[in-house]
């Protein structure tokens, strides 16, 4: 499971395919999730430079 939450899958569908809750499935993978701190970083700066972004 943490691949695919490595490789960009929203953790609600891979809790969905794992017949798991969101809530479980974090509680699991989340020390497991590497690198995404940057590419979030990235996609917030982006959401709040998109004209109209809240």
């Amino acid at each position: 499971m943490s691949p695919w939450l490595n490789s960009g899958v929203p953790a609600a569908e891979v809790a969905r395919r794992a017949g798991h809750g969101i809530a479980v499935l974090l509680r699991f993978v989340a020390n497991c999730i590497d690198g995404q701190a940057t590419a979030a970083n990235r996609r917030i700066s982006d959401a709040l430079d998109e004209p109209g972004g809240e």
